[in-house]
């Protein structure tokens, strides 16, 4: 997210309440934006459906099929994800601009033959008497979000977020309207709009990238990214492993006695996904704090502290500039524990209010405040990972990320054998335990940074 810093700051210098308050609100807008978009987009879809689409089932069935896309994509892109980040950042910091296109070129035509064909085995093997226009949908879905991933990585890279949330305005409108005008046919017109309204958001993106970006390239496509000088196998891994992580526990709720038949082999939690889903939706205080917090305190006090080991600091300005480094690290932290934590009184507080105010029964309020936890600990687990990352502490976030999958495989296991009262305590016992751990291993390594930053570096 190195960038939005710039108009961060910028907002912050009229150093008012109103100030504070809009530089909390954009970027609140930027990390949360996309997400609120697409989830106002799917729910519209429905609620317009309702009473054109016949049986009402075929509205479920698309909401489902989109949360598996959606899914299933980002797991896989995960392995691409950090890598091509790492790759973006390291030839903008060498000044080379002109072999980032051609790369991003290279991967996007790799993303769609993989994607390409592990969708098409999968709606060969595993969709049978489904029918061949939905599946195709579903193919050409799937290629296009993965696409959309790898896309967002390459603009977030260069700074360029309000095209971020443009696009995705302009996408989940053309997602909106393309699948109302098609309802009348069904399952296979919600999904013809929804891959063709993600088409214009893929399209609008690229064309922007190349008609800023095209001047200046030796050539148009490059595998630079996967070349071995270039190539962290340990990005690789945290990204697949982060993501599926996340993912592993609904998973897991969908295909065991608690999930439902939706369509096809796809199934669905109802006692779970609805409780997750509001808990998601509550997360974006703590995410707009992180954004800010980590891309301006922690941001410049992180590039004094290089800048000073570079230029050959005195001593003493070295760990004046690692100690405010080390205080902006933990403010941050500190805050996010802060905003989240009163999220989740509030859920708390008012969650069953919530629940009836949205029409779901109150049984569900034990699960919705543990999922509020869970979310709001997986947050500030991201905001120690990105510092980590700042630190380029590769192995630490790989152990991480390897016990975090492990650990809500393993538990998540565990509160399906014990019953509904467990229910979510997984998840949330495998973050946990990874939060802190990790804020134990970043103290360690707070302590340690002076002499791992000379001695561990290569003569």
């Amino acid at each position: 997210m190195a960038g939005i810093g710039f108009q961060l700051r910028k907002i912050l210098k009229r150093d008012s309440l109103s100030s504070d308050l809009s530089a909390y609100v954009y970027a609140g807008i930027i990390s949360a934006g996309p997400l609120i978009l697409s989830i106002l987009g799917i729910l519209l879809i429905g609620v317009l459906s309702l009473g054109v689409v016949d049986p009402p089932v075929l509205i479920v069935q698309f909401q489902v099929s989109v949360t598996y896309l959606i899914s299933f994509s980002l797991v896989i892109t995960g392995a691409v994800q950090l890598l091509f980040t790492r790759f973006i950042s390291d030839r903008l910091f060498q000044n080379q601009p002109d072999r980032v296109l051609p790369n991003y070129n290279g991967m996007m035509v790799v993303t769609t033959l993989a994607t390409g064909l592990l969708g098409l085995f999968l709606a060969v093997a595993a969709f049978g008497g489904v029918s061949p226009v939905y599946r195709v949908l579903m193919v050409m879905g799937f290629v296009i979000v993965s696409n959309i991933w790898i896309c967002i990585i390459f603009l977030a890279s260069i700074k360029r977020y309000s095209i971020i949330l443009f696009a995705f305005f302009i996408g989940y409108a053309m997602t909106v309207a393309v699948a109302v005008s098609l309802n009348r046919y069904g399952l296979e017109g919600l999904m013809a709009g929804f891959v063709a309204g993600h088409a214009v958001l893929l399209a609008c993106m690229t064309a922007v990238m190349h008609r800023d970006h095209a001047s200046g390239h030796r050539q148009y496509m490059a595998f630079e990214v996967f070349d071995r000088r270039y190539a962290y196998p340990s990005l690789v891994m945290v990204g697949l492993l982060f993501n599926l992580g996340v993912w592993l526990d609904k998973f897991m709720f969908w295909f065991s006695e608690t999930g439902s038949d939706v369509i096809g082999p796809l199934r669905a939690s109802v006692i779970y996904d609805l409780p997750v889903f509001i808990s998601y939706l509550c997360i974006i205080p703590g995410m707009a704090v992180f954004l800010l917090r980590l891309e301006t305190d922690f941001a410049d006090s992180y590039n004094g502290y290089y800048a000073a080991v570079r230029n050959g600091g005195t001593l003493s300005h070295i760990r004046q500039m690692r100690n405010d480094m080390v205080r902006s690290a933990r403010a941050g932290l500190y805050d996010i524990l802060k905003i989240q934590a009163v999220v989740t009184l509030l859920i708390f507080a008012f969650g069953d209010k919530l629940l009836e105010a949205v029409g779901i029964s109150s049984l569900y309020l034990p699960l919705l405040q543990i999922d509020v936890v869970a979310a709001s600990l997986q947050v500030l687990f991201l905001g120690c990972l990105n510092i980590f990352l700042y630190l380029d502490r590769r192995g630490i976030v790989l152990g991480l990320t390897v016990l975090f999958a492990g650990l809500n495989g393993v538990l998540t296991w565990a509160t399906l054998e014990i019953g509904p009262n467990a229910y979510g305590y997984g998840f949330a016992g495998a973050l946990v335990v990874v939060v802190f751990l990790a804020v134990f291993v970043l103290n360690r390594s707070f302590d340690r940074l002076e002499y791992e930053t000379y001695m561990l570096q290569k003569v």
